[in-house]
Formats: C-alpha cells, structure tokens, sequence
C-alpha cells in the first residue's frame, strides 16, 4: 500500500488574473495612488508613483548598455550587488520591469565568492557599489559590464518615453529569477524560477501569509537571502508597504515596527528570541504587529511560546518550503505539524523510489505550480525532478493525509549504532535550555568506531554534565550527543541559518573548545 497526497482538482490550474511580477501593480498603484509609500528604510523612502518612474527609467538604461556586453546570454543575467537593502530593492524592481534575468549577491560576502558567482551565472552585467569588486573585476578583466548605480540613476529623462506605458507582455514560463540553495549542507545550488512560479508563490501569500492592499511588513536584513527577496517581490505585486533594514537587529535595536505602523513581520525563527527580549523591555513598542511570518527554519516550541507570552495580539506561522519547490505548507495547525497548501501534492519514497504508506518515514516530494524545473548544469549533478514532473531536496520526514512532520535534510539524518538520529531532533530538545544560545548537532564520523553525535553550542554554554542530563531527559538513548563542543560563534548564512557542514568542518579541524 502507498500513497500519494493529491490536491484539489482545480488547485493545479494556473490562477486566473494572477500577478506575475511586479510592474503591473506598480503601474496601476503609480495611477491610482502615486503618493503610497511602497519601500521605506530608515532614512529613505519611495512611493509607487516614484518607484515606477524610477524602474522604466532604469530599464531603459539596461536595455541601452546590455548590448555592449560580451558575454552572451539570452535572455540577460543582471547581477546586483549593492550594500544596503533600500538599493538593492528599488534596483530589482527595475531589472525586473524587462525581459531580463536577475540574481542577487551578497555584498558582505568575500570577493573571490563573489566573482565565483558571476563566472558560474555568467552574468551579462552587475550593478554593484562595492569598490573592492569593482577593483577585482577590473584586474580579471571580466567581459561583462561593470555598471554602478550613477550609470543608471543618471540616465536622460527621455528616456522614459523610450518605454512603452504597457510593455509587451512576457511570457509566464519565462525565467526571471536566479537563485542559489540556502547552503546550509553544503556547496550552494543554483536554479531559475519563471513569473508563473512565482506567481504561484504569491498567490500563497494572498490567501494564507498576510499579504494584502497597503498592509505595512517589515522584513530586515539582506535583500540577497531569499526570504527577505521574496519579500519584496509579495509586498509590491500585492499593494503592500515594504519596509527594509540592511540590519536584521534593526527589528529589535530600533522602534522602527512602532514608529512606521507595521503589522506584519517577515524573519528567520533564530529572531523571536531577541524580540520577544525587546518586546518585554519595552512595553508598548510592538504592539501594533499582529502577523509574525517565519520561514528558513521550523519555528521552535519554545520561539513560539517565547513570542505569543511578550505579543499576546500577534499570530506566529512557520512556513514550510524552499527556493526550488516554492511554499509547501505552515505550522498554523499547531504542534510539528506542517499542513500543505492546498495547490501542492506530496508523497513519501524509501531510498530507491517506492512510494511509502502513510507514516513511514523517507523522502518528501512534491508537484505544484511553484516548483523549479531543476538545477543549472555546472553548479551540481543533483537532480532536482523527474521524468513525472515531481520535485524533492531531499527533505526527510513522514506523511499523513495532508500534515507533513519535516525531520531533517538528507545528510542530516544520520545512523548510528544501528539507529536512525535526526540531527534537527537533537537539536530541538535543547530548546529553552536556560543559559543556552544556539546550538548545532553534527555526526563525527570517526574512520573505526563509525558514526558519533555531537552537539556544538554557540559561546559559554552551560557545562557538559548539565547539557547530558538536559539530553537524557528528551531523547532517545542513541540520540544523545556523546561529544560536546563551544565555538564562539557559530557559521552562519547571510540569512542567519546556521551552516551544519560548516560547524563539521571546524571541529574536525580542532578549532572548537571540547
């Protein structure tokens, strides 16, 4: 017996009047209310009617210079590049107006990251403000455009007319969106999304997420980790107020939620704490959100009780998905639940592709509208689907009806002395552990005596004896952690989610304290 979790019978169809990018409710918002705030940061703002002048401008210049570049892509990859959020976002919206290719890079990552990047995209042009880029494209003499934001903010007036006020439609299954795995297991991974997929995304965050006409969301940090990107891409294409920090503790440093009238929250689940801290110190500050939205991570028990005790009138959800299949689910159900959207269909295979019965524990795949195709050729010899059309990252877990209990990321389901640990398990036991910052549980492969689970805490920590009893309390035997070590920081992706084969590696090199 097996089986497979199936939507509705009309939630696979394509929506009918869905938004697929971003123009079009800047065109209508930029006649309608020019004067709404569309993306604000602390010190700067810009409402729809200037965004969408703004963006044909900028369009119009790309179209002008990307024909000077001699590196050949069709359509053109445009990389940004640009060190702070407010930038970053109104330069994507004008990439984004034409038939174009974007990807954003971190700017705070190291150089050689970075033009390791751009070779991998081959990228026709970069927008970019970070001078030691700049310096290390000119010595390599890369063959793409080099442009800074002046090239383009400079452009003649005129040019606006240059562009039509409807543009030619692009297709829906045309790509305009490259992105990279979070990198959190290992070497990132890079895939397109279409407008159609994207659309798809959105049409999740209408009905289920919060996003709504001239909703006020705050989504702090870098706009290249894909969760606060995504961000602005549901905000503006539904009406919203986006409101950005280059800072993820802008969220908690600054009484900017109060000030600016947000309701609606967009983090990673590692910032409940530190607002739930903020929240309790300052009463009154946080009171208007009334939407927390989660996503990168599971939302702990122990965040979520955290932050419904200091923000009784806000809901929590926790988003289940990735940049490759898009939404899957969230946590609304209660518990370690993760309830699918209804437009996605799921099914659980052992290691050699037989679907399993209901609970069995294997591999979560997926078809819906939102999933990407698969992975870039050079990047990786992963597959990302198959010849069905159903997608995994090899998410594991097990699968009732429609609730889905997510355990780990193959690699981070390990065996040990005959038994199966999920190392996210390990992990979430040590939630509310007084005196415990973050944590990270890895598998120390060890040539003869085989596979070790360790537990590496971020900073001080309390002592290994207390960290032991903790344990024994709330897992299994084999899931123990026999090896325990501090780093004084933990690895990290820009977006904040630990690095687990990053944290391996440094113990294995001896740099943590045992």
């Amino acid at each position: 017996m097996f089986t497979t979790v199936e939507a509705s019978s009309t939630s696979c169809k394509p929506v009918r009047g869905a938004i697929t990018s971003i123009t079009p409710a800047l065109r209508r918002l930029a006649a309608e209310d020019p004067t709404r705030s569309a993306i604000v940061d602390e010190g700067d703002r810009l409402t729809y009617g200037d965004l969408y002048a703004e963006s044909r401008r900028i369009s119009a210049a790309l179209d002008r210079l990307l024909p000077a570049s001699a590196v050949d892509s069709e359509p053109p990859i445009v990389a940004v590049c640009l060190r702070t959020a407010f930038d970053t976002a109104r330069m994507v919206v004008a990439v984004e107006a034409g038939d174009r290719i974007l990807t954003v890079i971190d700017a705070h990552w190291p150089v050689p990251l970075q033009t390791q990047q751009l070779a991998t995209t081959r990228a026709s042009a970069i927008v970019t403000d970070a001078p030691a880029l700049r310096g290390a494209l000119r010595a390599a003499e890369w063959p793409g455009l080099v442009l800074g934001l002046a090239d383009l903010e400079c452009a003649d007036l005129d040019l606006i007319e240059a562009v039509p006020a409807d543009p030619t439609p692009i297709a829906e299954d045309a790509p305009f969106l490259l992105l990279t795995s979070s990198g959190t297991t290992g070497t990132p991974k890079v895939f397109l999304k279409t407008r159609a997929q994207y659309a798809a995304n959105i049409d999740v965050s209408r009905r289920h997420l919060g996003t709504a006409d001239d909703i006020a969301t705050f989504a702090p940090g870098p706009m290249s980790y894909s969760l606060t990107l995504y961000a602005l891409f549901e905000v503006l294409a539904t009406g919203g107020r986006l409101h950005v920090a280059d800072r993820l503790d802008d969220l908690w440093l600054t009484s900017r939620v109060h000030d600016e009238g947000i309701t609606r929250l967009v983090t990673v689940p590692a910032a409940l704490h530190a607002l739930a801290d903020a929240a309790t110190r300052a009463p009154g500050r946080y009171d208007g959100i009334e939407l927390i939205v989660t996503g990168g991570a599971a939302l702990s028990a122990d965040a979520r009780t955290r932050i419904t005790a200091a923000l009784p009138r806000a809901r929590a959800i926790g988003y289940f998905g990735t940049g490759e299949l898009g939404f899957i689910g969230d946590d609304r159900a209660g518990g370690e639940m993760i309830r699918l959207y209804p437009q996605v269909q799921a099914q659980v295979r052992d290691d050699h592709g037989a679907v399993l019965p209901p609970g069995a524990f294997g591999t979560l795949w997926v078809r819906s509208r939102s999933c990407s195709t698969g992975y870039l050729p050079g990047t990786t010899t992963t597959s990302l689907t198959d010849a069905d059309g159903w997608a995994s990252v090899h998410d594991q877990g097990r699968l009732r009806d429609r609730e889905f209990t997510f355990v780990g990321r193959r690699g981070d389901v390990v065996t040990t002395g005959g038994y199966t640990v999920a190392l996210d398990e390990v992990e979430r036991a040590f939630d509310g552990m007084p005196d415990l910052g973050a944590a990270c549980a890895i598998a120390e492969i060890r040539p003869t005596l085989g596979v070790r689970i360790a537990l590496v805490v971020e900073g001080e920590g309390p002592p290994p004896a207390e960290l032991r009893a903790w344990a024994k309390g709330r897992l299994a035997p084999a899931s123990v952690p026999r090896r325990w070590y501090s780093l004084p920081e933990l690895p990290r992706t820009s977006g904040g989610k630990i690095r687990r084969a990053a944290v391996a590696e440094l113990i294995a090199v001896g740099q943590g304290r045992a």
